[in-house]
């Protein structure tokens, strides 16, 4: 008997539906289950579930979240807790989906619910939770396929490859951009960080330390994707990786995150070196056979819509009025790393509506010392705190204006104005992609600056 002839198939569909070994995306999996596992049991045991969301009156949700509260009384630790079982099942493979749905929606929740934590990092475990919701990195070394023979696969689309790898070339590339800025260029910015945050090792305090900061960590991020897609300059630029990520790992202390970024390395390995290695038990699939999907137009559209999103959203802050560095707009959600340091101080007054009294706001008696510090330097914060403050004095039947006078350092610089103190906030609103005027104008450069050490 005959075989049935091949079916004819595209260029772009050979490119993308070419089945390819998913020794890399298991891998990867079991790497990723342990290490959510870790930033959920970890958040218990090292405090962070308490600090954020048992002692603070309240939390500092991300704008239009105001709905979402913490859990009441331990409910927060039995999440995080349940968050961490869930992280070891998708590291073993046993009921993957559901247990990344579970964390991926209890990440998003605790995510959004406060931000006086916020890092790109967070970020970008929200965003890798919900898509590995829908790859198939169960199919092999799990138990999900060894309790179902018929749902085991050795393989995976190559347009999985292509997605992962074009998402990390687009956050790398935006860290480098938003690197090109003038106290990163001259060095200064890094003399800082390394004065602060870098002040435990000696090595770090010299001038040719900074320097290769400035450079490393500029050309690192704008040409490590690159370099790892080129075989010649492949194993140079996992050693550069390896070295980047353990540097920042020991000396920013940035918990699941550097290892995170490392665990990316699998995809630009070679599937049969990956196999021979790592998952030598495994079958090896090498039939590089063509299967188009009738989800096709789905999986096309959710991923190109994913990329130019991501793409598109870093660069808002272009549009808005001003520099990011000093107002925050679109800061957040535009892979802006390691970028500033930013510190303030300043008073809130409250004026009764009714006799014209005016009072300054004790912090401490609202906020966590962490909150006292973003409210006393991030627009945001400021604005929703005005509007906090509005929330608990209408419960007490009065009505009250909120003003705000901030001075904000940036970088080590003096403190300049940064809040208009004059603008009653709780008569402002507040937009994702529009400039406040109530934020004073920038003066970051008009003058020559020397950083604080």
């Amino acid at each position: 008997m005959n075989k049935k002839p091949e079916p004819m198939h595209s260029k772009w569909d050979r490119w993308l539906f070419t089945q390819v070994d998913n020794s890399a995306l298991v891998l990867f999996r079991i790497i990723f289950g342990l290490l959510i596992a870790c930033e959920a049991f970890g958040s218990i045991a090292l405090g962070a579930v308490k600090r954020l969301f048992i002692e603070p009156d309240f939390t500092f949700t991300f704008i239009g979240f105001e709905f979402l509260e913490p859990l009441p009384g331990s409910w927060m630790y039995v999440l995080y807790s349940v968050m961490g079982t869930a992280g070891l099942l998708v590291m073993v493979g046993y009921k993957y989906r559901i247990a990344m749905i579970f964390y991926a929606v209890s990440w998003a929740y605790v995510y959004l619910l406060q931000k006086s934590s916020y890092n790109n990092h967070c970020y970008l475990l929200m965003l890798l939770n919900f898509i590995m919701i829908f790859l198939p990195a169960n199919r092999s070394v799990s138990i999900d396929a060894r309790l179902d023979a018929g749902y085991r696969k050795e393989h995976m689309s190559r347009w999985i490859y292509v997605f992962i790898i074009a998402f990390i070339w687009i956050v790398y590339s935006y860290a480098s951009i938003a690197k090109f800025y003038p106290d990163w260029l001259d060095g200064s910015f890094a003399k800082y960080l390394m004065s602060t945050r870098g002040k435990s090792f000696d090595i770090l305090q010299h001038g040719w330390s900074h320097q290769a900061i400035l450079y490393f960590g500029l050309f690192f991020d704008l040409l490590i994707v690159p370099l790892l897609l080129w075989k010649k300059t492949r194993w140079i630029a996992i050693i550069a990786s390896i070295f980047f990520h353990i540097f920042n790992s020991i000396v920013f202390q940035i918990g699941i995150f550097p290892y995170l970024a490392l665990s990316f390395l699998l995809f630009f390995f070679s599937t049969e070196v990956l196999h021979k290695r790592l998952v030598r038990k495994k079958a090896y699939y090498a039939a590089s056979k063509v299967i188009v999907p009738k989800t096709k137009p789905v999986i096309l559209f959710c991923t190109i819509t994913f990329l130019i999103l991501m793409f598109l959203l870093p660069l808002r802050h272009w549009v808005i009025k001003d520099d990011v560095l000093w107002t925050e707009e679109g800061h957040r959600l535009s892979w802006r790393m390691m970028l500033r340091s930013r510190s303030g101080y300043g008073i809130f007054y409250v004026v009764d509506k009714e006799n014209g009294k005016k009072t300054p706001v004790h912090l401490n008696q609202y906020l966590s010392k962490k909150q006292q510090r973003s409210v006393q330097s991030k627009p945001d914060f400021i604005w929703q705190f005005a509007q906090k403050l509005e929330e608990i004095y209408a419960r007490e039947g009065k009505e009250i204006e909120v003003y705000a006078d901030i001075k904000v350092s940036i970088n080590g610089r003096p403190r300049k104005q940064l809040t208009d103190p004059t603008v009653d906030l709780t008569q402002e609103k507040w937009s994702h992609f529009k400039h406040h005027s109530w934020i004073m104008p920038s003066s970051l450069y008009e003058e020559n600056k020397t950083l604080k050490n």
